[in-house]
């Protein structure tokens, strides 16, 4: 009985976590709607394979992982400009692909394997680390999930299976929705994508200023 509430805490968990629009999906939307469902599942695979480690240790070190002011400062600075260097880097390489007639930002690498690009991008994804490691607290505080013995690799299973289905969903439903509004979907990689990683940007930048700056001007 534990070993199944685990698998579906851990789904519901994930797969709600991972519906929410970001770079992964919308790198995976591309590959998708460049090379097909084959190559999608690839990058998830690739995705889940690095999943697997922090899910993992952050499951076991989150309170230490929590209480590191230090670390948790640095991947919030990080996320900044990850997220601005991406908008940047879809706008720019947009641009100059249109010059050229190539296909799009991922033309020039789709030559590696899909699964190599899932393991890589998200070996960047350095907020996953306060995600898990507060929702793994926060389960194990409301024990909502048992991890002795071999019932932790239960919630692990539930919570992979929850990120491949969430982000498999997300990305179909947004390649249907773009094949349906032709006259929109030009838009995407020059505005939508770059726009949508500068709206990110700018939160992570309020958030910084609010959790970092805002008190100390305060006291000043």
């Amino acid at each position: 009985m534990k070993s199944l509430k685990n698998i579906l805490v851990g789904f519901l968990v994930s797969f709600l976590g991972s519906i929410p629009l970001g770079y992964l999906n919308l790198v995976g939307l591309e590959i998708y709607t460049k090379s097909g469902f084959r190559d999608l599942a690839l990058f998830l695979f690739g995705v889940i394979v690095v999943e697997t480690f922090v899910i993992y240790f952050t499951l076991l070190f989150a309170k230490q992982l929590i209480n590191n002011k230090k670390l948790m400062k640095i991947i919030d600075f990080f996320a900044v400009g990850f997220m601005f260097v991406l908008a940047f880097a879809f706008y720019f390489n947009f641009n100059f692909n249109q010059e050229i007639k190539s296909d799009g930002i991922l033309s020039n690498y789709l030559i590696y394997s899909p699964f190599v690009i899932g393991i890589i991008l998200n070996c960047f994804n350095f907020l996953q680390l306060p995600f898990w490691a507060s929702w793994n607290l926060y389960l194990l505080n409301g024990k909502y999930i048992a991890i002795e013995r071999q019932l932790k690799y239960y919630y692990i299973a539930g919570t992979l299976i929850g990120i491949f289905f969430g982000m498999l969903s997300l990305i179909v439903v947004l390649q249907t929705f773009f094949q349906k509004t032709n006259q929109f979907s030009k838009y995407i990689m020059p505005v939508f994508i770059p726009g949508f990683f500068m709206i990110l940007g700018s939160i992570q930048v309020f958030k910084v200023y609010k959790k970092y700056f805002k008190s100390a001007a305060l006291e000043i």
